[in-house]
């Protein structure tokens, strides 16, 4: 293809005519050369060839079209230049004037200066004669100057003219084309006026059509309306004479149906109660069963956690101690085993015991009885039945529960034992109990009315005040108003108190205190409080007690008098009792109800604590001298109620508390469930003890003996773990710190105990120490704290004995001071010395010095490592960690012992380091860049910043230009772009300089490659496109590579190769799979001077893989709804025959095997795309798209030759080095238009259509977007069978519109469209798929004529055929008769056929029954065929006089349009079973104008012998010598099947042949009579 690119530059030719006055020619050349060039395809043409072929150009190709294009382009280019060009000859000659001018005027002022100078000198003023002969001389160059810019301006001006001349050259050259390119123009302005007023005829015509259409349609819906009108009063008429005789047969059998339905009614009403009964009853049974399920879930959930909880806490507790975790599994698991046996014996047990109880009960029960019989007796002092059942089952369970205790573990003596059998037993049953027993059980241990069984339980009896007491007020308006306040009251109902016009909000009484709180109470004891409730209302007020909470009232007892009316600020009493029988923090509300609401009051019991703290958690001792003793004292303070026991110790010793500590928290584990089975165990105790039962004092003695126990518990446990203890030897820090003789002992409720902590000095120093205090009382937590103190030595000593330098670096050198103070009261000397190790490396200055008395004294210390420093110092120096401590001495004079102090360093080398070593970019082309990742790191632990200098102009690296700071022992990594301008090997180095100018190199190789093909863009950036979307982009390949000089253009090559030779080059893109990039052609040649247009298509789709994913959920939901409502069903069949155990394992088992055969089921089917889950999670997918970025590159290779030349599947030699990469940035948004109907589908299948209808589709689409959009649609085939039925030119954000898309096949076809909806945000394509079927019908009948032969008139005969529909779709069909066709009338009002000769006789309705009923009837008459199936069509044929020329056509129609089989109907009729057939015809085979008049029987006979048979003989002889053949003539005899009943009926009908002979010539007339007898056959 044509290198097409743009004659004329962007900016004008001339922006600054003074500026660009050296080479105007320069760019008017080369656009003539442009323009000559563009003239010929080929450049080998000339103008004159041109302008020569200008006139016989008559069909354009392509190629003349774009080329006529350029030229007129070239020639509004060459209009301008010349109207340019012109205004600038003009301003030259302007200023060519100006300058002359100009001249003229410099003359005459250096004639008028001459002459000044002559007067002046005349004169002998020589100062004037001086100056005007400085202004002659400035004026000579001003003249000198004006010259040159003249001829500068003569020559621009010469140059100008002749590139005029040039222009108006090129001008006449083109002005052929100019005048045939406005010839052309006229033309086709002609020719589109006649084609115009031709279209406008054209249509006048069609209108004209289109109207006397209209008005011939307008006449025959006329007449049609009137014969249906006649029609239908015909049809009113026969259908009124039916409905008379239909209404007497109707109420009879609708008398008769009624009664029926009434009974039917009766029965479903019965079935239907009975069915919602059962129902009701399932449903209660499930809820109830559903409740019990969530229960036992809910309790195996709580046990399974808690043992999960159980097990983790033991398993760490050991594993702290150190101890064996499987030795303690194994224990466990016997443990759980014994329990299981227990729980085993437990449920016998407790069958025993319901047993016990159900003979208890017996007994009751005849004691009742026995009661009843004998007068009562006092049975205040005789045990209740519940004591004695109480009793009994205790002491059962004390003989049975012994031998289950003989079982024990290690751990489990270690942690002591448990609780009394009795409360074991009691909570065991209680947990693991069924709750249908448990509840039973309560109810057997409660009084209908609390308080009945107390042996003290004395009736209320209203005392002789209240009873004479009078109410308030004495009226009887009083007592109705008291009483019915009372009863509001009493019924909780609320008033709003309203006083002066404000309503009372809030609390209505306050409480003093606020908070009724018990503390530090003990079990057993009682103990009481008074609060006072203030009125807070506006007015009276009532006072009601409600109660406490549930979980109070075994312990919290109320005495409350209601006060009656209380006047606002008025008070009343609260009574509180608090018997507190569990060991427990409990906290409740006590309820009121007032006039204006209810209220409560905080009620809060707390049991003793133990509140421990220390004073202080650092004791700070200071400085002290070697040797003195000083001491602290640290406070232990009790703020609780409870006192324990404490022991003070160092943090670092392993004592017996932790151990014992340890174990408590092991056997507190191991005993969780044993003490929360107590505690349940003592809540139902506590209940029995406020009933007043006699039990409770049972139930004392054993809590008793629990107490016991665990006090044995307590002494026994500090024994065994002694032998854990394990002896560490003091370390020196308890020799210098140490704590006084209280360490150990009591800490009572309410108190404090001061320890003393001791610190001696020994070793100079920093000195520390760690306590903790430790408690016997579990609940406790550890305390501790720390102490610290200086030891100073000598009197000279250094306040930093380390000096630290931190990190340095080899060969820097790093300065600090030391600063020595003194105690002396004398100057001291002072020698400061350094290993001899290290001197090369430290320094301290000045060498020996003198300190003052009481004073400091510095110096100076100096660093300067050397790489030799690791060899040089030896154990000073660790290589590993890179640590130097040296040590330093000061000598103090008259003192043996000297001052050492240390300094430390890190000494870190200060290298960095480029990976790899050497890089090498191969090959690379000068339109693309190659890019390398290299590495660098610091060898250093200290920051150091660096940067890349002195890079060649090819070589880009980045971030930051190379430049950044480098953290210690970090990795860098940097991008070295490399960018070649010319083909040609590179090699060249890379330097790195640190901050200290330290440099480090790479080395970098590349070789530049000039590929023999270019892209016009290296880079595409498409805009947003949407999914399924497509966006298009161009690219040129281009081929410049004209000839082989180096002058002209670089020639390709790669490196230092030769160049590339000139000729065609072949191109071939590389696309990535499952890409959604389209290259077309991706494959081509382009031959020298030539370009190839390649586009470039990106249609972003989603994963097939995630719309998988998305659709796998829905198909998973419709299985589970389907296995759920069978599983249901079955449910609900056995629900009433289950028990619960049985029931959750059939559940269970069910679950398993519906969730099995749906798991096979979803992996066995396939999920297609086209199936309606597979498009609804597609839709819904595009519909919660987020916007995302891709960004793909395309290599391009490139080869010598064309691609057409090679041999075969020969692949093409491509070169791997000249190959080109085209970059494509892809950002993908979410379709605007989104379809809302059909599940988002945007496939729309139409489905089988018959050929000839139309099937209608509704589309729904939205605009998601927040902007209106435009809509434009493609176009559909016109020819094709898919039309859209209505358009739309906008939808606005958020509207959504229905499309109606419509399906019409004219053939057997399957069609498929695509119908785009074009928006400025992208395109939304409909796929429109469906299939025009054929209606295929089958006929039984060969030939299309179907005979019913011969029928006795007034008789009928019935004959059948078949019609099959082999199509795809049901068929209707519908059956029509031409003697019952609505145009048969117009025909009968021509001429009669039988006027008209037999060729000429077109009509297929034969003769018609005289009393105006059809001869030919079919059934069915009209009906629907399904797919596949046969039709059943039965013809009757009934004539009602004699004729042998009934026919009629039957006519199938298909739809009621299309005619698919016509059948000819054939039929003749005799009035006797005999006929005679035979001889001359003596009427016509059409029906006659004439009527046949009708006989009575009697006269029939007569009638039908008048009916000749005409039979003439002819006789001829040829020949008189021999005897001529007789004359012959046959006549035919049948008989007829009758329908009617007859003593002698043939079988069959009979044909016979009647031959009559003639001989002689004869010319006479004879009568023939054939008689005949019907007679039965042997």
């Amino acid at each position: 293809m044509e290198d097409d690119g743009s004659l004329l530059p962007e900016d004008g030719l001339l922006e600054d005519e003074r500026d660009e006055l050296e080479d105007p020619e320069f760019d008017i050349r080369c656009l003539l050369q442009e323009a000559e060039d563009d003239m010929d395809p080929g450049h080998s043409s000339s103008v004159k060839e041109l302008d020569t072929g200008a006139d016989k150009l008559k069909k354009k190709t392509a190629e003349d079209r774009t080329q006529a294009f350029h030229l007129r382009q070239n020639l509004s280019a060459l209009d301008k230049m010349h109207e340019e060009q012109e205004l600038f000859i003009e301003k030259m000659r302007g200023e060519l004037r100006t300058c002359r001018q100009r001249q003229d005027l410099i003359g005459k002022q250096q004639e008028a200066v001459a002459a000044e100078i002559a007067t002046e000198g005349e004169a002998g003023n020589m100062a004037t004669v001086g100056r005007l002969q400085a202004v002659s001389r400035r004026l000579f160059v001003e003249l000198e100057n004006e010259r040159d810019l003249q001829s500068r301006t003569e020559a621009v001006l010469k140059e100008s003219e002749n590139a005029m001349w040039h222009i108006e050259i090129q001008e006449g050259r083109l002005e052929a084309f100019r005048t045939a390119d406005r010839e052309e123009a006229e033309a086709a302005g002609r020719r589109l006026q006649v084609r115009a007023a031709q279209q406008l005829c054209r249509e006048q015509e069609a209108l004209g059509k289109m109207e006397r259409n209209w008005l011939l349609r307008i006449r025959k819906s006329l007449h049609t309306q009137k014969e249906l009108g006649l029609r239908h009063q015909k049809l009113l008429e026969d259908a009124r004479k039916n409905h008379k005789v239909a209404v007497r047969f109707l109420k009879a059998s609708l008398g008769r149906i009624r009664e029926q339905e009434k009974k039917e009614e009766m029965k479903c009403q019965e079935h239907m109660r009975r069915r919602m009964d059962a129902v009701v009853a399932l449903k209660g049974s499930i809820s109830a069963n559903r409740d019990t399920l969530r229960k036992f879930q809910a309790w195996g959930h709580a046990k399974a956690e808690l043992a999960e909880q159980r097990v983790q806490a033991e398993k760490k507790v050991i594993l702290a101690q150190g101890g064996d975790a499987f030795r303690h599994l194994v224990h466990q698991r016997r443990r759980q085993e014994l329990e299981a046996q227990k729980r085993t014996f437990e449920e016998e047990q407790k069958l025993r015991k319901q047993e016990i109880v159900s003979r208890i009960l017996k007994e009751e029960a005849e004691e009742d009885k026995r009661k009843k019989r004998r007068p009562p007796t006092n049975a205040t002092h005789r045990p209740t039945l519940r004591d004695k059942t109480w009793n009994y089952i205790s002491d059962f369970c004390e003989k049975t529960t012994a031998p289950t205790n003989t079982y024990t573990l290690d751990y489990e003596a270690a942690a002591g034992p448990g609780p009394s059998r009795l409360v074991d037993v009691i909570s065991s049953e209680l947990i693991q109990g069924d709750p249908g027993a448990s509840s039973e059980e309560e109810t057997l241990a409660e009084p209908e009315i609390s308080g009945l069984w107390n042996e003290d339980y004395k009736p209320y009896q209203v005392p002789k005040e209240d009873v004479d007491r009078k109410p308030v007020g004495g009226t009887k308006m009083d007592k109705d108003i008291l009483a019915r306040t009372v009863e509001r009251l009493r019924s909780r109902v609320v008033h709003k108190q309203v006083v002066l016009g404000r309503e009372f909000q809030g609390r209505p009484f306050n409480s003093k205190p606020e908070l009724l709180h018990f503390k530090d109470f003990d079990i057993g004891k009682v103990y009481k409080k008074k609060i006072a409730l203030v009125n807070s209302t506006y007015t009276i007020n009532y006072c009601k007690l409600v109660g406490v909470e549930e979980h109070l009232r075994d312990f919290i007892h109320v005495d409350f008098d209601p006060p009656g009316p209380l006047s606002a600020g008025m008070s009343c009493e609260v009574l509180v009792t608090f018997k507190p029988m569990i060991n427990k923090d409990l906290e409740g509300n006590i309820s009121f109800l007032a006039q204006t609401g209810e209220f409560s009051v905080p009620l809060k019991c707390s049991t003793k604590k133990c509140s421990l703290s220390l004073d202080k958690e650092l004791i700070d001792f200071g400085s002290y001298v070697v040797g003195e003793t000083t001491s602290r004292t640290i406070t232990l303070t009790n703020t609780g109620g409870l006192g324990t026991s404490f022991k003070f110790l160092p943090a670092s010793e392993p004592c017996e508390t932790d151990d014992s500590q340890s174990i408590l928290k092991l056997s507190s584990l191991l005993t969780y469930e044993d003490k929360s089975l107590y505690d349940k165990a003592a809540t139902s105790l506590s209940e029995q003890q406020l009933e007043g039962t006699e039990s409770s004092q049972a139930d004392m003695q054993s809590r008793k003996e629990l107490e016991k126990l665990d006090k044995e518990q307590e002494e026994e446990q500090p024994t065994e773990p002694e032998r854990l203890t394990t002896a560490i030897p003091p370390s020196e820090e308890q020799t210098e710190i140490t704590l006084g003789e209280i360490t150990v002992g009591e800490i009572g409720p309410f108190s404090s105990i001061k320890v003393p902590v001791i610190f001696t000095p020994v070793v100079p120093g920093n000195v520390q120490a760690r306590f903790k205090v430790m408690f016997k009382n579990p609940q406790c937590p550890t305390l501790h704290f720390r102490v610290m103190g200086v030891a100073i030595d000598v009197p000279v000593w250094v306040p930093k004995p380390s000096v630290d330098l931190k990190i340095c670096m080899y060969d820097r050198l790093y300065q600090d001071s030391v600063l020595v103070h003194t105690r002396s009261k004398a100057a001291l000397r002072l020698k400061f010395e350094v290993c001899k190790e290290l001197r090369a490396h430290l320094e301290l200055l000045p060498e020996t010095g003198y300190i003052q008395a009481q004073s400091s004294y510095s110096v100076q210390l100096k660093f300067l490592p050397r790489h030799s420093l690791p060899e040089d110092a030896g154990r000073y120096f660790d290589k590993e960690t890179r640590v130097l401590e040296a040590p330093m001495t000061i000598w103090v004079a008259d003192q043996n012992k000297p001052v050492e102090f240390t300094v430390h360093a890190i000494v870190t080398t200060s290298d960095l380091e480029l990976s790899p070593s050497e890089v090498d970019f191969g090959y690379c082309t000068i339109y693309e860049a190659i890019r390398t990742e290299i590495s660098l790191h610091n060898h250093s632990l200290l920051p150091q910043e660096f940067g890349f200098v002195k890079l060649p102009k090819f070589v880009d690296v980045q971030p930051n230009d190379g430049f950044g700071t480098i953290l210690p022992l970090e990795t860098l990594q940097f991008d070295v772009i490399f960018q070649p301008t010319k083909a040609e090997e590179h090699s060249f180095k890379l330097t790195c300089k640190s901050e200290i100018n330290r440099c480090f190199k790479l080395s970098c190789r590349a070789v530049g490659v000039h590929p023999p093909l270019e892209l016009s863009h290296y880079q595409i950036k498409f805009a947003a496109t949407a999914l399924y979307d497509t966006s298009v982009a161009t690219v040129y390949v281009i081929n410049s590579h004209l000839s082989a000089s180096s002058r002209t253009h670089s020639k390709p090559r790669i490196g230092s190769e030769d160049a590339s030779p000139v000729g065609p080059m072949s191109f071939e893109f590389l696309l990535p799979p499952d890409s959604p990039i389209t290259i077309s052609p991706s494959v081509g040649t382009v031959w020298p001077g030539k370009r190839c247009l390649v586009q470039v298509a990106f249609r972003p789709v989603l994963p097939e893989k995630l719309i998988r994913q998305e659709a796998l959920p829905l198909l998973n939901k419709e299985m589970e709804t389907k296995s759920f409502r069978k599983g249901t069903v079955s449910q609900r069949k056995d629900l009433h025959r289950l028990s619960l155990s049985v029931l959750r394992m059939q559940n269970r088992d069910k679950l398993f095997k519906v969730s099995v055969p749906h798991v096979l089921e979803l992996r066995k089917r396939e999920l297609k795309p086209s199936s309606d889950e597979y498009q609804a999670a597609r839709a819904t997918l595009v519909r919660a798209f987020q916007a995302k970025f891709d960004t793909f590159v395309i290599p391009c290779v490139v080869a010598s030759g064309d691609i057409k030349d090679r041999k075969g599947s020969e692949p093409p030699s491509f070169s791997p080095h000249n190959t080109l990469y085209l970059e494509l940035w892809c950002p993908t948004v979410a379709p605007s238009v989104v379809v809302t109907s059909h599940k988002g589908k945007t496939i729309f299948n139409f489905g089988d259509v018959a050929v000839g209808h139309r099937s209608i589709k509704k589309v729904s689409i939205q605009n998601v977007c927040p902007e209106d959009l435009a809509l434009d649609f493609s176009l559909l085939n016109p020819n094709g069978p898919f039309v859209l039925l209505n358009h739309s030119s906008l939808l606005r954000a958020g509207e959504t519109q229905v499309l109606v898309l419509s399906f019409s096949p004219h053939e057997s076809i399957l069609a498929q469209e695509t119908l785009d909806i074009i928006t400025k945000r992208g395109t939304l394509t409909l796929t429109l798929v469906g299939t025009g079927v054929a209606s295929m019908i089958t006929c039984s009948i060969e030939g299309s004529i179907l005979n019913m032969g011969y029928v006795i008139a007034g008789e009928s005969v019935s004959s059948g055929f078949k019609l099959q529909n082999s199509s795809l779709l049901p068929i209707t069909f519908s059956i029509h008769l031409d003697s019952l066709s609505s145009a048969r009338d117009q025909d009968q009002q021509q001429l009669p056929q039988f006027l008209s000769s037999p060729s000429q006789r077109t009509e297929v309705v034969g003769t018609q029954n005289l009393h105006g009923q059809s001869v030919f009837s079919v059934a069915p008459v009209k009906g629907v065929m399904d797919p596949g199936k046969t039709q059943d069509f039965t013809v009757t044929f009934s004539p009602d006089h004699e004729s042998l020329y009934f026919s009629d056509r039957l006519q199938v129609v298909l739809f009621e349009k299309k005619i698919s089989h016509q059948i000819l109907l054939k039929g003749a009729a005799r009035e006797h079973m005999m006929f005679v057939e035979g001889g001359d015809p003596l009427d016509v085979p059409v029906e006659s104008l004439t009527v046949i008049p009708v006989f009575d029987p009697k006269h029939r006979e007569e009638a039908e012998e008048l009916r000749p048979i005409l039979v003439a003989l002819d006789y001829i002889q040829f020949d008189t010598d021999t005897p001529a053949p007789p004359a012959t003539r046959e006549l035919q005899v049948g008989c007829i099947r009758t329908t009617q009943p007859s003593p002698k009926k043939p079988d069959h009908p009979l044909m016979v042949s009647a031959l009559l002979q003639l001989r002689g010539d004869v010319k006479e007339t004879y009568k023939v009579i054939f008689v005949a007898q019907v007679v039965t056959s042997p």
